[in-house]
């Protein structure tokens, strides 16, 4: 099946007569594990079989850290590839005001995606002065509490249904030689953790207040000193978790090894390919047990200009295929997300999946910080809790005030 030919003809001067030329399409991401293998591999499906082109996965190792700084140089180095994976946000803000990525606004228009895209902010992170430069692909939270049944029955304590919970249960679980919390050794991990407890434990509006307003006294409000307190706990319970990769901590709480982890909803894909069953092998806890609320973030395609023709017609393709229902099902059950579109059917989905569906369906959702911040922001962030979760020794006091110095200076 042709997808959308005529429609896409007509919306390039690429193309020659309405024909679409095969193209192979070179898409880097960084989607290296199991569960993330599997959901690319639906969407080189649906390209492979439904256009004349061909997907040639160009898979990063590591994480977005890693693989950002790769894709960037290329792209303005002259090496663009076809498409590549950002997250919903001002990750690639710098490209578009340069000129280097290409414009969707009629693949936008024509698919309707302003109808049909929920929440309307995830288009409007694409949205540069009134034209959209990315295909949203998936709704990711990062405010989810994995937990162990084999580590807590190990351990002969109720699963929590709460952080509080949580942290009360961690000395049966160490007695039973069980790490409380997996963690992996990497700066994102912990600027992921930090972001779960903002949401989950301090109120919206002084969420909001800090990383929508920038206001510093905000940000140095008894709320925010709350969730350093709450990191620094967090940090000790991970002390033992001497892994480096998401993954890796995702398979401590698999195997029994751990008792919870915190992580985006994305971790579903690690237990569905071990088999396991969400309420019964395992166990998720949005916004960490504590709020019913989650933050929409997620990840987004950009289309870089290409000399090629037919390729950058190809890429209008490939754009309009990223938010075909069947695509958007068949992906985010795979992945763990949930899909950008608000009109699909997702029975398919387990018990985690329709928790976050419900949470987003009720409308409690707010904006990820990914999107409220600059990259510069969000690295200076990145390092900051980095050193708070490898030193003891830093206090909550003293991280509050670096992070206030921070946010005065956010833009």
């Amino acid at each position: 099946m042709k997808l959308l030919k005529t429609m896409l003809a007509a919306s390039t001067a690429l193309t020659v007569a309405g024909t679409v030329h095969a193209a192979d399409l070179e898409v880097t991401h960084w989607w290296t594990s199991g569960g993330e293998a599997a959901a690319v591999g639906e969407l080189a499906k649906a390209l492979n079989e439904r256009t004349e082109h061909k997907w040639v996965d160009g898979a990063i190792a590591g994480s977005g850290n890693t693989a950002r700084p790769i894709m960037i140089s290329r792209i303005t180095g002259g090496d663009p590839m076809a498409a590549t994976q950002f997250n919903h946000g001002r990750q690639a803000e710098e490209l578009v005001e340069a000129g280097m990525m290409r414009d969707l606004t009629d693949i936008a228009e024509a698919n309707k995606w302003r109808e049909v895209i929920n929440p309307p902010a995830l288009l409007d992170a694409c949205t540069v002065d009134g034209k959209v430069y990315c295909a949203p692909l998936n709704i990711h939270s990062s405010q989810w509490l994995w937990l162990s049944d084999a580590a807590y029955k190990k351990a002969g304590v109720p699963v929590p249904t709460t952080w509080t919970e949580f942290v009360a249960s961690a000395p049966a679980l160490k007695e039973a030689g069980i790490t409380p919390l997996a963690m992996g050794k990497q700066g994102w991990q912990q600027n992921l953790a930090f972001n779960a407890m903002v949401i989950s434990l301090m109120p919206t509006d002084v969420y909001l207040s800090v990383f929508q307003d920038k206001d510093a006294d905000a940000a140095a409000s008894a709320e925010v000193l709350e969730i350093f307190k709450t990191a620094a706990i967090a940090r000790d319970l991970s002390a033992d978790s001497n892994v480096q990769d998401w993954n890796q901590a995702t398979n401590l709480v698999i195997t029994g090894q751990a008792g919870g982890q915190i992580m985006g909803d994305w971790a579903q894909g690690e237990f569905a390919v071990a088999g396991q069953v969400a309420g019964q092998d395992y166990h998720c806890l949005p916004g960490l047990g504590e709020r019913d609320v989650l933050l929409a973030g997620g990840d987004a395609f950009y289309f870089p200009v290409l000399d090629d023709a037919d390729k950058s017609a190809a890429q209008g393709e490939l754009a309009a295929l990223l938010v075909d229902p069947d695509v958007q099902v068949a992906f985010n059950l795979k992945k763990g997300s949930l899909p950008v579109r608000g009109d699909v059917n997702l029975d398919a989905a387990n018990d985690c999946m329709k928790k976050g569906l419900e949470i987003l369906g009720r409308g409690n959702a707010v904006p990820d910080w990914n999107i409220l911040i600059t990259s510069d922001t969000r690295a200076q962030l990145e390092d900051l809790f980095v050193e708070f979760f490898a030193d003891s020794s830093i206090t909550a006091e003293a991280a509050q005030e670096r992070f206030v110095g921070i946010m005065e200076d956010a833009e």
